[in-house]
C-alpha cells in the first residue's frame, strides 16, 4: 500500500527558489512515509503561457539538465519515486510540456509528453508546446505501476483508458488550473466541479486510482484553486487538499483494484468490436 505526495504550491519567477522550495517539500513528505511524490505542472517556474512571449523558451531544459538531475539525486538519497513536470527542450524549436518519472533508486524511467494542447484565453500552451510523441505510457516503479498525463488530458477519456489499459495502479495528473480574474467565484466553483468529477469519472470507468495536483496563488491574471486529490478505484475520495500551498499524504491500497474490476468488469465487458468510429474526428452517422 504506497503512501502517496501530492505537493500543490505557488511559485515565484525564480526558478532555482522554486525548485528549492519543492525539495524541501519532497524532504517533508518522505519524513512523512510518502513513497511516491508527484509535482505539479512546470513546478519549478510561473505559468507562463498566460501570454505569448518567444523569450519564456529559455526557460525550457534538456531531459539530462539540472532540474530533473537534482530530484534523481534527492529521490535516490530518499528512496521515493518522483513525478517531475518540466518545460522540455528537445531541440531547436521543438518544446514540450514534459514529465520525467524517476525511480526510488534515481534513475530516470522515461519521460511522458504532454498530448492534448490547449489554446485558450490565458493558456497560450500551443505557442510553446509541440504535442506528445511517445504515446501512453506506464512506468513500473518500485512501489507501482503508474501511468502520468498531463492537465488539459485529464478532460480525455482516450487518455485515461489507454494508458490504464496498459496497467496503471494509478493515472497521476499535474496540472496547472484556474479562473481568470474576469471570472467569478461562481465560474471557479463550477468550473472545479466539472474538473473534480471528470477525473474521478476515469478512476470509476477504468477501476483504477487518480491523483490530481494543481498549483495555488495567484500569477498576473490567473489564480490558481489548488484543490489536489486522490481518489479511489471507485471514483471516492481518499484524500483532498484546500486552495493554499499544501504537501496532501494518503495510502493508495493498489490490492483494492482487483475487487473493483472483478465487480464492475468494465474491461470484460468492452465491446471492442464496436469502437472503429472513435479514430474519427467526428461522425455525424
Amino acid at each position: 500500500m504506497p503512501r502517496i505526495a501530492l505537493i500543490q504550491q505557488s511559485n515565484s519567477s525564480d526558478p532555482s527558489a522554486n525548485l528549492a522550495k519543492t525539495v524541501s517539500s519532497v524532504r517533508q513528505a518522505a519524513a512523512k512515509g510518502a513513497q511516491i511524490v508527484c509535482l505539479q505542472e512546470m513546478f519549478n517556474t510561473r505559468y507562463f503561457c498566460q501570454t505569448v512571449d518567444a523569450t519564456h523558451f529559455d526557460l525550457a531544459e534538456a531531459p539530462d539538465g539540472p532540474t530533473v538531475a537534482v530530484l534523481s539525486d534527492v529521490a535516490k538519497e530518499l528512496g521515493v519515486v518522483v513525478i517531475v513536470p518540466f518545460f522540455e527542450r528537445r531541440a531547436a524549436g521543438i518544446y514540450h510540456n514534459t514529465a520525467a518519472v524517476i525511480d526510488a533508486d534515481g534513475s530516470v524511467l522515461g519521460l511522458y509528453r504532454k498530448m492534448h494542447i490547449p489554446e485558450d484565453p490565458g493558456f497560450h500552451e500551443k505557442y510553446y508546446f509541440t504535442p506528445g510523441d511517445l504515446g501512453y505510457k506506464v512506468f513500473k516503479t518500485r512501489f507501482g505501476n503508474l501511468g502520468v498525463l498531463i492537465c488539459w488530458d485529464q478532460w480525455y477519456p482516450e487518455a485515461a483508458r489507454l494508458t490504464a489499459m496498459k496497467g496503471a495502479d494509478i493515472l497521476f495528473y499535474p496540472t496547472a488550473i484556474g479562473t481568470l480574474s474576469s471570472e467569478s467565484d461562481a465560474d471557479r466553483d463550477e468550473f472545479r466541479d466539472a474538473w473534480e468529477t471528470i477525473q474521478r469519472s476515469h478512476a470509476v470507468a477504468n477501476g483504477c486510482f487518480v491523483a490530481a495536483v494543481n498549483r495555488t496563488g495567484t500569477e498576473d491574471g490567473l489564480t490558481f484553486w489548488g484543490s489536489s486529490f486522490l481518489a479511489g478505484p471507485f471514483g471516492q475520495w481518499i484524500a483532498r487538499a484546500g486552495e493554499s500551498d499544501d504537501i496532501l499524504i494518503a495510502d493508495a491500497d493498489f490490492s483494492a483494484i482487483e475487487s473493483q474490476r472483478r465487480t464492475w468488469p468494465y474491461f470484460r465487458d468492452r465491446r471492442i468490436d464496436s469502437y472503429s468510429e472513435i479514430t474519427s474526428r467526428f461522425s455525424a452517422k
